[in-house]
C-alpha cells in the first residue's frame, strides 16, 4: 500500500478512536472526524463510506487479532480450559480498544463477531458440530456465558476470574460428551443414570 495512503488512514483511525473514546459514535460527524485528522471529506470518502463503516471495519480488526492470536481455536472443544484462558488474555490485551470500540450501542457486537468467528474455525475442525443444535447450544453458552460472566467479575482477581470460567468451559464440554444424557425436545434435559 501507498504510504501516503497508509498514514492518511492512520490518521483518520486515531482521531476517530480520540473522538469514540469521549462520545458515542452516533453522536460523531464525519466533519469532525475530518477536522481532527486534518484531511477533507472527500479524503475520508475515498477510504470509508461513513463513520460505520470505520467503525466496523475497526471492530473486524480486533477480533480478527484476537482470532489469529489463538494458537489452538480447536481447544474450545478439545481444551476448553487452556482455550478459555488463551481467549481471556486475548481479550485483556487489547481491552483498552475493545472498551472503546465495542461502547455504547456498539457493546454487543464483540462477542457477535467472536462467536461467528470462533464457530467458522470449530466448524472447519468439527464439522460433525455444524449441524448438530446441542453442540451449538453449548459452543454458544460457552462463548456467550463465559465473555458476560467475565464482564460482570472484571473487577474480581482475574487470574481467578478466568480459571473459573475454564473450568466451566471444561464441565460444559464434558456435559455434551456424556452418552447418557438425553436432551430430545420431547422430553427436555433428563439424566438417564
Amino acid at each position: 500500500m501507498d504510504l501516503r495512503i497508509e498514514k492518511t488512514r492512520q490518521s483518520i483511525v486515531n482521531a476517530f478512536i480520540a473522538l469514540r473514546s469521549g462520545k458515542p459514535l452516533e453522536k460523531i460527524t464525519v466533519k469532525e472526524l475530518c477536522e481532527k485528522a486534518q484531511i477533507n471529506k472527500s479524503t475520508f470518502y475515498f477510504h470509508y463510506a461513513d463513520i460505520y463503516e470505520l467503525s466496523d471495519s475497526l471492530e473486524t480488526e480486533i477480533v480478527t487479532s484476537i482470532i489469529n492470536s489463538l494458537a489452538h481455536p480447536e481447544y474450545m472443544v478439545e481444551n476448553p480450559g487452556a482455550f478459555t484462558q488463551e481467549l481471556f488474555l486475548a481479550y485483556l490485551s487489547r481491552d483498552a480498544l475493545i472498551q472503546t470500540l465495542f461502547s455504547g450501542s456498539r457493546s454487543g457486537r464483540l462477542i457477535q463477531k467472536i462467536e461467528s468467528s470462533l464457530k467458522r474455525l470449530i466448524y472447519e475442525r468439527h464439522p460433525e458440530y455444524q449441524d448438530d443444535p446441542v453442540k451449538n447450544l453449548i459452543l454458544s453458552y460457552q462463548i456467550y456465558g463465559a465473555y458476560y460472566a467475565f464482564s460482570e467479575n472484571r473487577e474480581e482477581n482475574v487470574t481467578e476470574v478466568i480459571a473459573v470460567l475454564g473450568r466451566i468451559s471444561e464441565e460444559l464440554q464434558k456435559l455434551l460428551h456424556e452418552k447418557s444424557l438425553d436432551f430430545s425436545p420431547k422430553t427436555g434435559y433428563t439424566n438417564t443414570r
